[in-house]
C-alpha cells in the first residue's frame, strides 16, 4: 500500500512562467452578462490551439501552459477523444449550457485592478529539508510527513506584499507550476500544502475588485490539483477484467467494487489529510477539489459530500466570499452529478438568506475604505450568481424558474437577482413572462444595480425568443417608458440599441421611426452621439444585415443627423 504523502529527495529547479492570452469572453462593454444563445456574437471561440498543436501530443503540452491555454487544450483534448487519459467523466449536458471554461477569459478580462496585492508564499520548512535527505525509517517518514504540515499550519508562511496584477498573476501561475513539479517528483505534501495556501487567498478581501479574477485563478490551480490526485489514484486502481491474464486500467464507467481496497485506502487517506485542514474555507475548496475521487469509494457518495460540503458553506461570513464559494461547489457538482440538484437549491435558498448582509455594517466599512461603490461591489456577484443559477437553470422545467421568481420576490427582490435569472435561464422562458419581468424589474430594489442593465438583459433574451404575439406591442411601449426614464447617455444607449433591433424584428416603419426619433433627441444635445459613436454604428450595421431593404427605406425617411447617414452609406 503507497501512502500518497510519501516524500522524497527533490531539487528545486528555476519555474518558468507564461503569459496570458487575451481572449474575447461574454460580457458586453456594459459590463451585462449576454444570456446563453442570445447572439451569435456572443458565442466565444473555444478551440484557437487546434491548427497549432495539431499533430503534437496535448498531454506533453500541458505542463508549461498557463490556465487560459490550458482550458482551451483541454476542449482540443476532450473533442479529439483524450478526455478519459486525464481521468475526466464527459458530461452529458444541453447543446446550450455553456460550461465555465467560456467564461473565465471574460471574467479576467473584466475585473482588474491598479491597487497593490499581496500573496501569502513559503519556502521549504525544516520538515522538507529533512524529507530531502531520505528518513532513515517508517518511524521517521510519518513523523516527516505530520511535521511538514504541522510546519504549514503554524508558521512557515511569508507575505509577498506590493504586488501589481501582472506579477500576482504571474506568482500564482508558479505556484501552479510548483505544484505540479512537485507532484511529479512525489512530493505530495509540498503539492497539498500549495492547493492549501491558494485556497487561503480566497478569504482575503482586501482588493475586492479583484475577487472574482482572482477566484478565476485560484480554481484552476485548485482544479489541476483534483486532477492530479484523481488521476493518481486511478493509476493505482488495476482491474483485473473477466478473462484478463494481467491487471488492466479500470473502465471509464467503473464501480466501487472494482477498485482495489488498496487504491480505496489511499484515497480515504486524501480525504483524512483534507479534514485536518484547521481552516474552514480552504479546507471546503480543497475537499471540493477532490470531490471526484469520492468515486473510488462508494456510489451516490458524491450527492452526499456536495450536500455536506452545501451546509459548510454557512460558516463563511462575508458574503461575496460565500457566494464564490457555493459557486465553486456547484461548479465541481456538474462535472461529477450533474442532474444532482439538491445542492444547489440549498445554495440558492442560503444566498438569498445571507443577501441582507450586503447592507450591513461590515460590507459598508469595506467599501467606505476601499473607496468602492454600491453599483460596482453588486457587480462582483454577477459571475457567481450567475453560474449557480444557470446550474440550476440546466434541464429544469419552467416551474423553476417560478420558484426562484417567487422565492427572490420574497426574500431578496435584488436587481442582482433578477438580472442572474433572465441571463441563466432560456430566452424562451423569459418572453414568454416578458410582461411580469418588466413588473419585476419596476418593482425591485436596486440597491445600486444600475436598473438599465436588466432592460438590456431582457432585450437581449427577446431577440433570441419571440415573446407573446397579442403582447409584442404593450412589451414595447411598458419597456420604452422606462428607458426614457434612465438618466445618462451611456444608459440609454446601452438598452436603445438592444430594443431598436427588437422593434425591427416585430414592427413596421411607424414604430421604427418613433424610436430612432428618440434616440436622435437623446444622444444629439451636447454632442453626446460621439460617445457612443462606434456602439451605434455597429447596432446599425447589425440591423441593415437583418433587414437591409426595410431598414434603408425606413431610415431614409427619417430626419437624420449627419452621424446616422453614415452609418447607412
Amino acid at each position: 500500500m503507497e501512502d500518497p504523502l510519501k516524500p522524497i529527495s527533490v531539487s528545486r529547479g528555476k519555474v518558468m512562467t507564461t503569459s496570458r492570452r487575451a481572449s474575447t469572453g461574454t460580457t458586453s462593454s456594459s459590463g451585462t452578462t449576454t444570456p446563453r444563445n442570445a447572439t451569435a456574437a456572443a458565442t466565444l471561440a473555444l478551440d484557437p490551439l487546434n491548427s497549432v498543436l495539431e499533430g503534437m501530443d496535448p498531454l506533453s503540452q500541458m505542463a508549461e501552459m498557463d490556465p487560459l491555454s490550458q482550458m482551451s487544450l483541454e476542449l482540443t483534448m476532450e473533442k479529439k477523444g483524450f478526455g478519459a487519459s486525464l481521468g475526466k467523466k464527459v458530461v452529458m449536458t444541453e447543446e446550450s449550457f455553456e460550461p465555465w471554461r467560456s467564461k473565465k477569459a471574460a471574467i479576467l478580462a473584466r475585473y482588474t485592478t491598479s491597487e497593490r496585492l499581496t500573496l501569502t508564499s513559503f519556502d521549504l520548512s525544516p520538515a522538507e529539508k529533512a524529507a530531502l535527505q531520505g528518513p532513515a525509517s517508517v518511524t521517521d517518514k510519518v513523523k516527516n510527513r505530520l511535521e511538514q504540515l504541522d510546519d504549514f499550519e503554524e508558521g512557515s508562511l511569508k507575505e509577498m506584499l506590493n504586488l501589481s496584477q501582472q506579477e500576482y498573476v504571474s506568482r500564482i501561475d508558479e505556484l501552479s507550476h510548483q505544484l505540479q513539479s512537485a507532484w511529479q517528483q512525489d512530493q505530495r505534501v509540498r503539492s497539498l500544502k500549495i492547493a492549501i495556501q491558494c485556497s487561503k487567498l480566497l478569504v482575503d478581501t482586501s482588493v475586492i475588485q479583484f475577487y472574482p479574477s482572482k477566484f478565476v485563478l485560484v480554481t484552476d490551480v485548485l482544479d489541476t490539483f483534483g486532477q492530479l490526485v484523481y488521476g493518481r489514484l486511478l493509476e493505482m486502481a488495476q482491474y483485473m477484467a473477466p478473462g484478463a491474464v494481467v491487471p488492466g486500467r479500470l473502465p471509464d464507467d467503473f464501480t466501487p467494487n472494482q477498485v482495489p481496497e488498496s487504491a480505496k485506502e489511499t484515497c480515504r487517506n486524501w480525504f483524512f489529510k483534507i479534514a485536518s485542514i484547521r481552516e474552514l474555507t480552504p479546507r471546503l475548496y480543497v475537499e471540493a477539489a477532490v470531490l471526484k475521487c469520492y468515486k473510488f469509494l462508494q456510489e451516490n457518495e458524491h450527492q452526499e459530500a456536495l450536500l455536506r460540503l452545501a451546509h459548510m458553506t454557512r460558516g463563511i461570513g462575508d458574503p461575496l466570499v460565500s457566494l464564490y464559494a457555493r459557486s465553486y461547489l456547484c461548479r465541481v457538482g456538474m462535472s461529477v452529478a450533474p442532474i444532482y440538484k439538491d445542492h444547489l437549491t440549498l445554495s440558492f435558498k442560503d444566498f438569498l438568506k445571507c443577501y441582507s448582509q450586503v447592507q450591513s455594517d461590515t460590507v459598508q466599512n469595506t467599501l467606505a475604505l476601499q473607496k468602492m461603490e454600491m453599483q460596482s461591489y453588486l457587480q462582483l456577484y454577477s459571475p457567481g450568481l450567475d453560474w449557480i443559477l444557470q446550474c440550476m437553470a440546466h434541464r429544469s422545467s419552467e416551474s423553476i424558474l417560478n420558484d426562484i421568481l417567487i422565492d427572490g420576490r420574497k426574500q431578496c427582490n435584488s436587481a442582482l437577482l433578477l438580472n442572474s435569472i433572465m441571463t441563466a435561464f432560456k430566452p424562451e422562458y423569459i418572453a414568454a413572462r416578458t410582461s411580469q419581468f418588466i413588473e419585476h424589474i419596476r418593482a425591485c430594489e436596486d440597491s445600486g444595480f444600475p436598473k438599465h442593465l436588466l432592460f438590456k438583459t431582457l432585450g437581449l433574451c427577446l431577440v433570441v425568443a419571440d415573446p407573446p404575439e397579442s403582447q409584442k406591442l404593450q412589451i414595447l411601449n411598458d419597456a420604452w417608458q422606462s428607458i426614457v426614464r434612465l438618466r445618462g447617455a451611456a444608459a440609454y444607449v446601452a438598452c436603445a440599441e438592444v430594443w431598436m433591433e427588437y422593434a425591427l424584428r416585430h414592427f413596421g416603419e411607424r414604430e421604427i421611426d418613433t424610436i430612432l426619433g428618440d434616440i436622435i433627441k437623446h444622444v444629439t444635445p451636447d454632442r453626446a452621439f460621439e460617445q457612443h459613436y462606434g456602439q451605434l454604428q455597429v447596432r446599425r450595421r447589425r440591423l441593415l444585415v437583418a433587414d437591409r431593404g426595410r431598414s434603408r427605406e425606413t431610415l431614409s425617411r427619417a430626419r437624420f443627423p449627419t452621424f446616422f447617414c453614415e452609418l447607412v452609406l
